[in-house]
C-alpha cells in the first residue's frame, strides 16, 4: 500500500557565516526540531555521518554550540561510483536562556540524529497552587 505523500529528502545547506574558514570542507547547517513539554525542551539535530568521537556539545556564556565531522562511509579498498552524500563538518548555535538548568542538560546520539534534552529549571516549570479555606 502507498502513502499519498512522497518521502523527499532535504538537500543538505551549507553555512553561510561571515567568519572565515580555517580549513577547507563543507560547513552545513544541521535541520533541527525543537519539542517542549511542561518538564523540558528537546532538541534534535540531524548530523548523519558523525560518530560521538566526532562531535562537540559546547555551553558557555549561555550558548549552546553544536559542531561535528562526518567521516566517509567507502572503505579503503571501495571505489567511488555515484556520491549524493556530501561530508563535510556541521555548525549550529542556539541560545539557552535561564529557564535551562544547564547542569542538568543530555546528549545521546543514535543514527546521525542527536538528542538533546535540556530541562527546564525548577521556577520555570508550572505547578498547581492549591487553595484553603480559613
Amino acid at each position: 500500500m502507498s502513502d499519498s505523500k512522497d518521502l523527499q529528502a532535504k538537500e543538505k545547506k551549507e553555512v553561510s557565516s561571515p567568519a572565515e574558514q580555517t580549513t577547507p570542507g563543507f560547513v552545513f547547517t544541521p535541520e533541527v526540531d525543537i519539542l517542549e513539554t511542561e518538564e523540558a525542551i528537546t532538541l534534535l539535530a540531524d548530523m548523519p555521518g558523525v560518530n560521538s568521537e566526532n562531535l562537540d556539545i559546547d555551553l558557555r556564556e549561555n550558548t549552546l554550540t553544536l559542531s561535528g565531522v562526518a567521516q566517509p562511509f567507502e572503505a579503503a579498498d571501495e571505489e567511488d561510483v555515484m556520491i549524493e552524500y556530501e561530508i563535510g563538518k556541521y555548525y549550529r548555535q542556539f541560545t539557552i536562556s535561564e529557564v535551562i538548568d544547564q547542569s542538568k542538560i543530555e546528549a545521546l546520539l543514535n543514527d546521525g540524529v542527536l538528542r538533546l534534552t535540556l530541562p527546564k529549571a525548577e521556577k520555570a516549570q508550572p505547578r498547581k497552587i492549591s487553595v484553603t479555606t480559613a
